[in-house]
């Protein structure tokens, strides 16, 4: 039997269950959910409201209200769900990605400073050809430096764990990356990049760490969407050796980024 003092305590327990937090919580307990959301779209990628709800165990009632919010504050942004292979019936899964603003909330305050050290070296080297060739030749060095880093982790790795070794190094420098598989290969996925924006205007900054992924792993690698580009992960393919004609007919052997992808990728 329901008594009338219950209904705010009812009222309250769904009020819970559609946020994340109870309704009597302050704002800035509702913003850390959201940051918590927002977060773990950062570290996963773009993802749908049942997903976050798995990870941040919440209903997806309440991520569903947080996502709101977000959308409206312009953190993140619904996108249609990308499907690889067949799609099967019915309309698409909707994802929610980390918006450029969203991405500057998180660890980019300098990535001003970069693009003025880069536009600097362009111009110190005189511009035109000169100056992208400068560029790149920073942008190696700098790949170069911090590949060392990664190397001992890589080489320790047995042969077919080397990507996630890789991804567990770059995750440890601020780039949320994963190793999953795919027909024929892997895929290395980084979720988040420190220099997008600078990425974006110097695509010389992409194709270094592309050579640096493929002498780390010691194969051909091919860069897929970057988040430069404004895609919502970086993701490299990295073929099984002997595989990549015969199944991906449109990869190419190459080591650097493709025309078509140059200036998507983060460094």
């Amino acid at each position: 039997m329901k008594y009338a003092s219950d209904a705010p305590k009812e009222r309250a327990a769904e009020a819970a269950a559609r946020t994340g937090v109870p309704a009597s919580a302050p704002e800035e307990q509702q913003r850390g959910t959201r940051n918590r959301v927002a977060r773990s779209i950062l570290d996963h990628g773009p993802s749908t409201a049942a997903e976050l709800a798995v990870r941040l165990e919440l209903t997806q009632a309440a991520v569903r209200r947080h996502l709101d919010t977000l959308v409206a504050d312009g953190v993140v942004e619904p996108r249609e769900k990308r499907v690889y292979g067949a799609r099967g019936r019915g309309r698409p899964a909707k994802v929610f990605a980390l918006t450029d603003c969203g991405r500057d909330a998180f660890d980019q305050a300098y990535d001003q400073l970069a693009v003025d050290a880069l536009r600097w070296i362009e111009q110190s080297a005189g511009g035109g050809e000169a100056g992208r060739a400068a560029v790149a030749a920073f942008a190696r060095a700098r790949l170069a430096a911090q590949a060392q880093g990664y190397r001992g982790a890589v080489e320790a790795a047995a042969p077919g764990r080397r990507t996630e070794a890789l991804a567990d190094a770059l995750s440890a420098d601020g780039y949320a990356a994963t190793a999953r598989s795919a027909p024929v290969g892997e895929q290395l996925c980084q979720h988040h990049c420190p220099v997008a924006h600078a990425a974006e205007r110097y695509p010389q900054l992409c194709e270094a760490e592309t050579e640096v992924f493929s002498q780390l792993l010691g194969t051909h690698v091919q860069r897929l969407a970057t988040i430069a580009h404004g895609d919502g992960v970086c993701t490299t393919f990295i073929p099984k050796t002997g595989k990549v004609e015969k199944t991906h007919p449109r990869i190419t052997r190459t080591t650097t980024a493709s025309a078509s992808t140059a200036g998507r990728n983060s460094a």
